[in-house]
Protein backbone atom coordinates (compact mmCIF):
# COMPACT_ATOMS: atom_id res chain seq x y z
CA UNK A 1 0.00 0.00 0.00
CA UNK A 2 1.23 3.29 -1.11
CA UNK A 3 0.09 6.57 0.87
CA UNK A 4 1.06 10.13 -0.42
CA UNK A 5 0.80 12.90 2.69
CA UNK A 6 0.46 16.61 1.49
CA UNK A 7 0.87 19.47 3.53
CA UNK A 8 1.85 23.41 3.24
CA UNK A 9 1.92 24.96 6.16
CA UNK A 10 4.16 25.99 9.30
CA UNK A 11 5.93 23.13 11.84
CA UNK A 12 2.06 22.63 13.51
CA UNK A 13 0.70 21.22 9.78
CA UNK A 14 3.53 19.07 9.34
CA UNK A 15 4.41 17.40 12.22
CA UNK A 16 0.76 15.28 12.51
CA UNK A 17 1.92 14.54 8.70
CA UNK A 18 5.02 12.73 10.31
CA UNK A 19 3.68 11.36 13.00
CA UNK A 20 0.93 9.51 10.43
CA UNK A 21 3.80 8.32 8.10
CA UNK A 22 5.51 6.82 10.86
CA UNK A 23 2.62 4.64 11.74
CA UNK A 24 2.04 4.11 8.70
CA UNK A 25 5.43 2.68 7.80
CA UNK A 26 5.18 0.59 11.38
CA UNK A 27 2.05 -0.68 9.53
CA UNK A 28 3.46 -2.43 6.14
CA UNK A 29 2.85 1.23 4.09
CA UNK A 30 4.48 3.38 2.24
CA UNK A 31 4.44 6.76 2.78
CA UNK A 32 5.95 10.02 0.97
CA UNK A 33 5.19 13.70 2.53
CA UNK A 34 5.05 16.38 0.02
CA UNK A 35 6.04 19.67 1.96
CA UNK A 36 7.61 22.76 2.13
CA UNK A 37 11.30 22.53 1.34
CA UNK A 38 11.89 23.89 5.34
CA UNK A 39 11.33 20.84 6.76
CA UNK A 40 13.38 18.43 4.49
CA UNK A 41 15.98 17.94 7.58
CA UNK A 42 12.71 16.91 9.85
CA UNK A 43 11.69 14.44 7.53
CA UNK A 44 15.27 13.36 6.78
CA UNK A 45 15.38 13.07 10.32
CA UNK A 46 12.33 10.49 10.49
CA UNK A 47 14.06 8.42 7.52
CA UNK A 48 10.41 9.55 5.20
CA UNK A 49 10.88 9.91 1.71
CA UNK A 50 9.48 13.93 0.98
CA UNK A 51 8.31 15.45 -1.73
CA UNK A 52 9.68 19.42 -1.57
CA UNK A 53 6.86 21.94 -3.04
CA UNK A 54 6.34 25.43 -3.30
CA UNK A 55 8.70 28.32 -1.57
CA UNK A 56 9.92 28.42 1.58
CA UNK A 57 7.17 28.86 4.18
CA UNK A 58 9.21 30.97 6.78
CA UNK A 59 9.71 33.40 3.60
CA UNK A 60 5.82 33.14 2.82
CA UNK A 61 4.91 33.62 6.55
CA UNK A 62 7.68 36.38 7.32
CA UNK A 63 9.94 36.89 4.58
CA UNK A 64 10.91 38.61 1.68
CA UNK A 65 7.89 36.71 -0.12
CA UNK A 66 5.46 37.24 2.36
CA UNK A 67 2.20 36.81 1.24
CA UNK A 68 0.11 39.98 1.48
CA UNK A 69 -3.72 39.71 1.54
CA UNK A 70 -3.70 41.84 -2.05
CA UNK A 71 -1.71 39.43 -3.56
CA UNK A 72 -3.61 35.93 -1.78
CA UNK A 73 -5.69 35.36 -5.81
CA UNK A 74 -1.87 35.25 -7.12
CA UNK A 75 -0.24 33.66 -4.29
CA UNK A 76 -3.04 30.86 -4.20
CA UNK A 77 -3.01 30.39 -8.43
CA UNK A 78 0.71 30.01 -7.56
CA UNK A 79 0.54 27.41 -4.31
CA UNK A 80 -2.30 25.20 -6.37
CA UNK A 81 -0.22 25.17 -9.87
CA UNK A 82 3.10 24.10 -7.58
CA UNK A 83 1.27 21.70 -5.08
CA UNK A 84 -0.52 19.68 -8.22
CA UNK A 85 2.73 19.30 -10.08
CA UNK A 86 4.57 17.99 -7.00
CA UNK A 87 1.89 15.73 -6.49
CA UNK A 88 0.93 14.42 -10.07
CA UNK A 89 4.00 12.62 -10.39
CA UNK A 90 4.31 11.46 -6.56
CA UNK A 91 0.66 9.61 -6.08
CA UNK A 92 1.10 7.56 -8.85
CA UNK A 93 0.53 4.01 -8.11
CA UNK A 94 -0.78 4.97 -4.34
CA UNK A 95 -4.31 3.99 -2.99
CA UNK A 96 -4.87 7.61 -0.99
CA UNK A 97 -3.94 10.60 -0.73
CA UNK A 98 -4.22 12.37 2.71
CA UNK A 99 -4.12 16.73 2.50
CA UNK A 100 -4.13 19.25 5.07
CA UNK A 101 -2.80 22.87 4.94
CA UNK A 102 -3.44 26.08 3.62
CA UNK A 103 -6.32 25.85 1.40
CA UNK A 104 -5.35 26.27 -2.26
CA UNK A 105 -2.59 23.81 -1.37
CA UNK A 106 -5.49 21.08 -0.17
CA UNK A 107 -7.20 21.83 -3.76
CA UNK A 108 -4.47 20.84 -5.93
CA UNK A 109 -4.37 17.33 -3.72
CA UNK A 110 -8.05 16.78 -4.12
CA UNK A 111 -7.48 17.71 -7.82
CA UNK A 112 -4.77 15.25 -8.21
CA UNK A 113 -7.08 12.26 -6.44
CA UNK A 114 -9.32 13.24 -8.52
CA UNK A 115 -7.21 12.95 -11.76
CA UNK A 116 -5.73 9.83 -10.64
CA UNK A 117 -9.10 8.40 -9.87
CA UNK A 118 -8.00 7.85 -6.16
CA UNK A 119 -9.07 8.04 -2.35
CA UNK A 120 -8.83 11.40 -0.89
CA UNK A 121 -8.95 12.42 2.74
CA UNK A 122 -8.89 15.65 3.98
CA UNK A 123 -7.78 16.00 7.60
CA UNK A 124 -7.97 19.65 9.96
CA UNK A 125 -6.07 20.02 12.87
CA UNK A 126 -8.75 22.32 14.75
CA UNK A 127 -12.58 21.69 15.06
CA UNK A 128 -13.43 25.21 13.73
CA UNK A 129 -12.24 24.95 10.71
CA UNK A 130 -15.19 22.68 9.78
CA UNK A 131 -18.75 24.21 9.13
CA UNK A 132 -20.51 23.76 12.71
CA UNK A 133 -23.90 25.41 13.62
CA UNK A 134 -22.23 25.19 17.10
CA UNK A 135 -19.11 27.78 16.00
CA UNK A 136 -18.73 30.61 13.53
CA UNK A 137 -16.11 30.00 11.20
CA UNK A 138 -12.73 32.14 10.54
CA UNK A 139 -12.48 35.62 8.93
CA UNK A 140 -10.40 35.97 5.69
CA UNK A 141 -8.32 38.54 4.58
CA UNK A 142 -10.62 41.34 3.41
CA UNK A 143 -13.83 39.46 4.27
CA UNK A 144 -15.00 40.16 7.94
CA UNK A 145 -18.12 38.61 9.07
CA UNK A 146 -20.95 40.67 10.28
CA UNK A 147 -20.81 41.79 13.96
CA UNK A 148 -24.42 41.48 13.78
CA UNK A 149 -24.82 38.15 13.05
CA UNK A 150 -25.24 35.41 15.66
CA UNK A 151 -26.39 32.66 13.59
CA UNK A 152 -23.75 29.85 12.67
CA UNK A 153 -25.51 28.64 9.53
CA UNK A 154 -25.79 31.92 8.01
CA UNK A 155 -22.06 32.79 9.00
CA UNK A 156 -21.03 29.32 7.53
CA UNK A 157 -22.81 29.92 4.26
CA UNK A 158 -21.04 33.63 3.73
CA UNK A 159 -17.87 31.78 4.62
CA UNK A 160 -18.46 29.27 1.61
CA UNK A 161 -19.39 32.81 -0.30
CA UNK A 162 -16.01 34.14 0.44
CA UNK A 163 -13.83 31.02 -0.20
CA UNK A 164 -15.70 31.17 -3.92
CA UNK A 165 -14.82 34.91 -4.28
CA UNK A 166 -11.47 34.34 -3.36
CA UNK A 167 -10.60 30.64 -4.43
CA UNK A 168 -13.08 29.61 -6.97
CA UNK A 169 -11.72 31.41 -10.17
CA UNK A 170 -8.01 30.12 -9.02
CA UNK A 171 -9.37 26.74 -8.59
CA UNK A 172 -11.72 26.50 -11.60
CA UNK A 173 -9.00 27.81 -13.73
CA UNK A 174 -6.70 25.03 -12.33
CA UNK A 175 -9.16 22.55 -12.95
CA UNK A 176 -10.20 23.40 -16.53
CA UNK A 177 -6.38 23.57 -17.36
CA UNK A 178 -5.97 19.78 -16.22
CA UNK A 179 -9.59 18.55 -17.71
CA UNK A 180 -11.42 18.58 -14.44
CA UNK A 181 -14.97 20.05 -14.36
CA UNK A 182 -15.89 23.25 -12.52
CA UNK A 183 -17.29 23.23 -9.00
CA UNK A 184 -19.80 25.70 -7.45
CA UNK A 185 -18.78 25.17 -3.72
CA UNK A 186 -14.88 24.97 -3.39
CA UNK A 187 -14.68 24.40 0.32
CA UNK A 188 -17.03 21.77 0.43
CA UNK A 189 -15.65 20.02 -2.45
CA UNK A 190 -12.49 20.24 -1.19
CA UNK A 191 -13.31 19.55 2.56
CA UNK A 192 -15.06 16.89 1.53
CA UNK A 193 -18.65 15.87 3.44
CA UNK A 194 -16.11 13.41 5.42
CA UNK A 195 -13.42 15.36 6.74
CA UNK A 196 -10.74 13.65 9.48
CA UNK A 197 -10.51 15.84 12.60
CA UNK A 198 -7.01 15.00 14.25
CA UNK A 199 -7.96 16.21 17.83
CA UNK A 200 -7.75 15.10 21.12
CA UNK A 201 -11.65 14.92 22.14
CA UNK A 202 -10.91 15.83 25.73
CA UNK A 203 -8.92 19.07 24.58
CA UNK A 204 -10.53 20.04 21.04
CA UNK A 205 -14.05 17.74 20.98
CA UNK A 206 -16.05 17.55 18.06
CA UNK A 207 -20.01 18.32 18.65
CA UNK A 208 -21.89 16.37 16.32
CA UNK A 209 -23.72 17.66 13.30
CA UNK A 210 -26.15 16.32 10.98
CA UNK A 211 -24.13 18.53 8.01
CA UNK A 212 -21.11 16.68 8.35
CA UNK A 213 -19.63 12.88 8.77
CA UNK A 214 -16.50 13.73 10.81
CA UNK A 215 -14.35 10.98 11.91
CA UNK A 216 -12.39 11.91 15.02
CA UNK A 217 -8.83 10.01 15.22
CA UNK A 218 -7.51 11.90 18.08
CA UNK A 219 -4.41 13.84 18.00
CA UNK A 220 -1.40 12.78 16.02
CA UNK A 221 1.56 12.88 17.62
CA UNK A 222 5.08 11.84 17.04
CA UNK A 223 6.93 10.64 20.17
CA UNK A 224 10.53 12.27 20.62
CA UNK A 225 12.75 10.63 21.89
CA UNK A 226 16.25 13.03 21.73
CA UNK A 227 17.36 14.38 24.87
CA UNK A 228 17.37 17.89 25.92
CA UNK A 229 20.88 19.97 25.83
CA UNK A 230 23.00 19.42 28.28
CA UNK A 231 23.43 23.66 28.71
CA UNK A 232 19.22 23.25 29.01
CA UNK A 233 19.84 20.56 31.62
CA UNK A 234 22.08 22.52 33.44
CA UNK A 235 20.14 25.66 33.48
CA UNK A 236 16.47 23.79 34.87
CA UNK A 237 18.68 21.81 37.13
CA UNK A 238 20.23 25.20 39.02
CA UNK A 239 16.97 26.57 40.12
CA UNK A 240 13.46 26.62 40.26
CA UNK A 241 11.11 25.60 37.14
CA UNK A 242 11.27 28.68 34.98
CA UNK A 243 8.05 29.69 32.76
CA UNK A 244 9.03 28.68 29.10
CA UNK A 245 7.76 31.30 26.12
CA UNK A 246 7.61 30.43 22.78
CA UNK A 247 5.48 31.20 19.90
CA UNK A 248 6.61 28.40 17.69
CA UNK A 249 6.37 29.33 13.82
CA UNK A 250 4.92 32.94 14.17
CA UNK A 251 6.81 36.22 13.23
CA UNK A 252 5.38 38.35 15.50
CA UNK A 253 5.88 42.26 14.86
CA UNK A 254 8.35 44.21 16.80
CA UNK A 255 10.11 40.87 18.35
CA UNK A 256 12.59 42.54 20.41
CA UNK A 257 9.80 45.01 22.11
CA UNK A 258 8.00 41.17 22.58
CA UNK A 259 10.76 39.55 23.95
CA UNK A 260 11.13 42.41 26.98
CA UNK A 261 8.04 42.21 27.59
CA UNK A 262 7.13 38.49 28.27
CA UNK A 263 10.77 38.40 30.26
CA UNK A 264 9.43 41.47 32.43
CA UNK A 265 6.36 39.94 33.15
CA UNK A 266 7.62 36.51 34.45
CA UNK A 267 10.24 38.12 36.29
CA UNK A 268 7.64 40.27 37.88
CA UNK A 269 6.20 37.06 38.67
CA UNK A 270 9.38 35.93 40.60
CA UNK A 271 10.31 33.22 38.49
CA UNK A 272 12.90 32.39 35.59
CA UNK A 273 12.75 32.42 32.26
CA UNK A 274 13.50 30.20 29.13
CA UNK A 275 13.13 31.89 25.71
CA UNK A 276 12.59 29.74 22.17
CA UNK A 277 13.83 31.74 19.52
CA UNK A 278 11.41 30.51 16.95
CA UNK A 279 10.61 32.02 14.00
CA UNK A 280 10.41 35.53 15.82
CA UNK A 281 13.87 34.92 16.40
CA UNK A 282 13.21 35.79 20.10
CA UNK A 283 16.57 36.61 21.83
CA UNK A 284 17.52 38.08 25.73
CA UNK A 285 17.02 41.30 26.60
CA UNK A 286 20.18 41.17 29.33
CA UNK A 287 22.73 38.83 30.75
CA UNK A 288 21.73 37.74 33.75
CA UNK A 289 21.82 34.55 34.93
CA UNK A 290 17.78 33.83 35.67
CA UNK A 291 17.18 33.56 31.33
CA UNK A 292 17.66 31.00 29.02
CA UNK A 293 17.33 30.86 25.04
CA UNK A 294 16.77 27.93 23.35
CA UNK A 295 15.77 26.55 19.87
CA UNK A 296 14.34 23.93 18.15
CA UNK A 297 14.02 21.59 21.67
CA UNK A 298 11.83 18.82 22.92
CA UNK A 299 8.93 19.95 24.10
CA UNK A 300 7.62 16.95 25.17
CA UNK A 301 10.76 16.52 27.49
CA UNK A 302 10.99 19.95 28.77
CA UNK A 303 7.38 21.38 29.47
CA UNK A 304 7.18 18.58 32.22
CA UNK A 305 10.14 20.52 33.99
CA UNK A 306 8.43 23.98 33.63
CA UNK A 307 6.05 26.42 35.95
CA UNK A 308 4.19 27.51 32.67
CA UNK A 309 4.07 27.39 29.27
CA UNK A 310 3.37 30.63 27.16
CA UNK A 311 2.99 30.27 24.13
CA UNK A 312 0.63 31.56 20.55
CA UNK A 313 -1.93 28.78 20.70
CA UNK A 314 -0.72 26.70 17.83
CA UNK A 315 -2.84 22.44 18.03
CA UNK A 316 0.59 21.36 18.73
CA UNK A 317 2.09 23.73 21.17
CA UNK A 318 -1.43 23.40 23.12
CA UNK A 319 -1.41 19.64 23.12
CA UNK A 320 2.10 18.87 24.33
CA UNK A 321 1.80 21.37 27.31
CA UNK A 322 -1.90 19.82 27.97
CA UNK A 323 0.08 16.32 28.02
CA UNK A 324 2.68 17.49 30.05
CA UNK A 325 0.61 18.88 33.08
CA UNK A 326 2.05 22.42 32.45
CA UNK A 327 -0.68 25.69 33.20
CA UNK A 328 -0.71 27.82 30.15
CA UNK A 329 -0.94 31.01 28.81
CA UNK A 330 -1.65 31.63 25.38
CA UNK A 331 -1.61 34.25 23.63
CA UNK A 332 -3.18 34.04 20.17
CA UNK A 333 -2.07 35.50 16.92
CA UNK A 334 -4.58 33.98 14.32
CA UNK A 335 -6.84 31.38 12.54
CA UNK A 336 -7.88 28.21 14.98
CA UNK A 337 -4.88 30.16 17.59
CA UNK A 338 -7.95 32.25 19.80
CA UNK A 339 -9.79 28.68 19.73
CA UNK A 340 -7.46 26.86 21.60
CA UNK A 341 -6.96 29.76 24.05
CA UNK A 342 -10.64 29.44 25.04
CA UNK A 343 -10.19 25.79 25.17
CA UNK A 344 -7.64 26.44 27.49
CA UNK A 345 -9.48 28.67 29.32
CA UNK A 346 -12.56 26.47 29.39
CA UNK A 347 -10.93 23.26 31.04
CA UNK A 348 -9.41 25.57 33.69
CA UNK A 349 -5.63 24.53 32.92
CA UNK A 350 -4.70 28.05 31.77
CA UNK A 351 -5.46 31.32 30.83
CA UNK A 352 -6.30 33.05 26.85
CA UNK A 353 -4.86 35.96 27.13
CA UNK A 354 -7.01 38.73 25.82
CA UNK A 355 -5.55 39.59 22.18
CA UNK A 356 -2.30 39.32 20.30
CA UNK A 357 0.55 42.04 21.58
CA UNK A 358 0.67 41.18 25.85
CA UNK A 359 1.65 44.20 27.87
CA UNK A 360 3.90 43.60 30.57
CA UNK A 361 1.03 44.17 32.63
CA UNK A 362 -1.51 42.16 30.81
CA UNK A 363 1.29 38.97 30.72
CA UNK A 364 2.05 39.04 34.51
CA UNK A 365 -1.75 39.27 35.54
CA UNK A 366 -2.22 36.28 33.55
CA UNK A 367 0.44 34.44 34.31
CA UNK A 368 -0.35 35.33 37.80
CA UNK A 369 -3.29 32.52 37.80
CA UNK A 370 -1.08 30.20 35.36
CA UNK A 371 0.91 29.74 38.42
CA UNK A 372 -1.82 29.33 40.94
CA UNK A 373 -1.84 25.59 42.28
CA UNK A 374 -5.31 25.45 41.61
CA UNK A 375 -4.20 25.94 38.02
CA UNK A 376 -1.61 23.31 38.19
CA UNK A 377 -3.62 20.95 39.94
CA UNK A 378 -6.49 21.15 36.94
CA UNK A 379 -3.99 20.86 34.74
CA UNK A 380 -2.90 17.29 36.05
CA UNK A 381 -6.05 16.39 35.84
CA UNK A 382 -6.58 16.94 32.33
CA UNK A 383 -3.26 15.70 31.31
CA UNK A 384 -4.63 12.13 32.32
CA UNK A 385 -6.93 12.03 29.87
CA UNK A 386 -5.27 13.28 26.86
CA UNK A 387 -4.98 10.14 24.32
CA UNK A 388 -1.21 9.43 22.70
CA UNK A 389 -3.01 7.05 19.95
CA UNK A 390 -4.28 9.17 17.26
CA UNK A 391 -1.70 8.56 14.28
CA UNK A 392 -2.35 5.09 15.29
CA UNK A 393 -6.24 5.30 14.89
CA UNK A 394 -5.60 7.21 11.25
CA UNK A 395 -2.93 4.92 10.11
CA UNK A 396 -5.35 1.75 10.79
CA UNK A 397 -8.08 3.23 9.21
CA UNK A 398 -6.57 4.34 6.53
CA UNK A 399 -4.58 0.63 5.70
CA UNK A 400 -8.21 -1.02 6.53
CA UNK A 401 -10.10 0.52 4.30
CA UNK A 402 -7.46 -0.21 1.20
CA UNK A 403 -8.11 -3.48 2.49
CA UNK A 404 -11.59 -3.71 2.49
CA UNK A 405 -10.81 -1.98 -1.86
CA UNK A 406 -13.23 0.82 -0.69
CA UNK A 407 -12.69 4.62 0.28
CA UNK A 408 -12.56 6.18 3.65
CA UNK A 409 -14.21 9.10 2.69
CA UNK A 410 -16.80 9.89 0.49
CA UNK A 411 -16.00 11.73 -2.42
Amino acid sequence: MRVLLSTYGSRGDVEPMVALAMRLRALGAQVRVCAPPDFAERLAEVGVPMVPSGPSMREVASGPKKWEPADLPQRAAELVAAQFDALAAAADGCAVVVATGLFPAVAAARAVAEKLDIHFVYVSFFATMLPSPHHPPHQWPGRPLPPDVTDNRVLWDLNAQHMNELFGPVVNAHRASIGLPPVDNVRDHVCTDHPWLATDPALGPWQETSDLEVVQTGAWIVPDERPLPAELVAFLDAGTPPVYVGFGSMPMQAANDIARVVIEAVRAQGRRVLISRGWADLALIDDQDDCFVVGEVNQQALFGRVAAVVHHGGAGTTTTATRAGAPQVVVPQLVDQPYWARRVADLGIGVAHDGPTPTTESLSVALATALTTETRARAATVASTIRTDGATVAAQLLVDAAARERPPVSA
